[in-house]
Formats: C-alpha cells, sequence, structure tokens
C-alpha cells in the first residue's frame, strides 16, 4: 500500500523539495509513498483569487479564510487519514506521532499562513493542530516537510535497514550514543578504543551508556524520576542514505 500524503498549501512549488532526494526520493520514484499538493488560490471565488482578510476585532496581520479553505479541503478529502493544521499551539510532533501516522494509509497537512486560520474551519473539518517545536515559521509548509519524512522513512521499504531505524535517537526513549569512522585519528581525536575492540558486548555496554549520559544531559525530559530510560530495549545506529 502506497502512504499519501496530501498538503494545502499556497506555494505548492515548494514540494517535494528535500523529499524528492535520496533515500525519499527513491521511496517516491518507487511509488512507496505519494503526495499531492492543492492551492486553496484554485478555490476562491472572486477574480483577485483572494484567500485571506482582516482579523475580526481587529489586529495586525491576516487571517486565511473559512469558506476558500475549507472547499479546498473538501476537494482534498480523497487523501486518508487525519487532517492535520501546522500550527504553534498544536500537539507535539514526536517519534511516537510519526510512528502512529506512518502506520496508517497517509495524512493531510493544512499549511497555515498569515497570522494563522479561521478558527472555524478548524471546527467544522476536525482539524487537528500540530506544532513541529516552541517556536513559529512563517508558514507551514516547512513543518510539513519535516513531518512527512519523519513518517516516510518509517514505511516499509523506504530504509534499506530496519535494524538502522530502530537504533536512533527516540526510538528507544534515549537520545542516540556518539557515532564514529575512520580515519582513526583526526586531529589529535581517537576513536575510542572499546570500538576497535571487536568485542560486541563492551560496545553495547559503552554505546547504552553514552545514550543515557547524552540523554541526561542534553533531554532529561525522556527519563523517568529514577533517572532510567523510558525505553524498555537498548539503542543502537542511526544511517539513512544506502
Amino acid at each position: 500500500m502506497t502512504w499519501k500524503a496530501g498538503l494545502v498549501s499556497l506555494y505548492p512549488d515548494a514540494f517535494p523539495g528535500p523529499l524528492g532526494v535520496g533515500v525519499l526520493g527513491r521511496g517516491l520514484q518507487d511509488g512507496l509513498w505519494s503526495y499531492q499538493v492543492w492551492n486553496p488560490r484554485d478555490y476562491a471565488e472572486d477574480k483577485h483569487r483572494t484567500v485571506d482578510d482582516t482579523p475580526a476585532g481587529g489586529g495586525p496581520g491576516m487571517v486565511m479564510k473559512a469558506d476558500v479553505l475549507a472547499r479546498t479541503i473538501d476537494e482534498a478529502s480523497s487523501v486518508p487519514g487525519p487532517k492535520l493544521l501546522l500550527s504553534p499551539r498544536g500537539r507535539r510532533f514526536d517519534q511516537a506521532f510519526a510512528h502512529e501516522l506512518a502506520k496508517g494509509p497517509g495524512a493531510l497537512f493544512v499549511c497555515g499562513r498569515f497570522e494563522g486560520v479561521d478558527q472555524r474551519v478548524i471546527e467544522a473539518r476536525g482539524l487537528i493542530e500540530v506544532s513541529l517545536g516552541d517556536f513559529v515559521l512563517a508558514g507551514g509548509e516547512v513543518a510539513a516537510m519535516a513531518m512527512i519524512e519523519a513518517c516516510v522513512r518509517l514505511v516499509p521499504g523506504v530504509l534499506g535497514a530496519l535494524a538502522s531505524r530502530d537504533d536512533e535517537s527516540f526510538e528507544q526513549g534515549l537520545l542516540e550514543y556518539p557515532q564514529f569512522t575512520r580515519p582513526r585519528e583526526f586531529e589529535g581525536r581517537s576513536i575510542p578504543d572499546v570500538l576497535l575492540s571487536g568485542d560486541h558486548k563492551k560496545i553495547d555496554q559503552w554505546r547504552r551508556e553514552q545514550s543515557l549520559q547524552l540523554t541526561r544531559a542534553r533531554r532529561p525530559d525522556l527519563l523517568t524520576r529514577d533517572g532510567k530510560r523510558a525505553g524498555s530495549n537498548p539503542p543502537d545506529t542511526e544511517t539513512d542514505e544506502r
């Protein structure tokens, strides 16, 4: 089954962008996933193709019109799965959410612009507000690309080795351990001896310890109160390009 990403965007030429290169691009060419973009301007009914208006009650900026956006979403209703509105006030997107979406048939990503979207279309079309993080972008396109990438790389067949996917940051509740490769010496810095020992048990132990130390230092929120990792399996490696 092909995983489908639908996009509602005023800038359809922005896609596929980085989604069209590397393993994601190959997955797109191989039909493992697909995308389609709908431009709200095509569903505006005035000669100027107006998609926004001044906010009710006054204030700066413009707001995307409910009627135009609703017609666009209705036209894109063939896209299976949830309808997501990229919004800084939405549910935080994370790896668990990516898995949830990737297991389904797809999702529709509504990319807002200006000061936001008329609340009535959010309610009328059952849009789920989703946030990439605690910051504000000029529009939802970049956030949509990031979320789609996180989902598509989990689609079976897109990555060459499932083991590498299982070892990444957040997959096991911890940040990933440091990675090294040749040359053995670089500007006075050496690859840790344990990684060259050939003792896989010690290597696994070192990697687990490194992951735990990094998580404690950088993302203690990922750990339980007793300082242990939230996940139950040891982390491994991360490589997408093959």
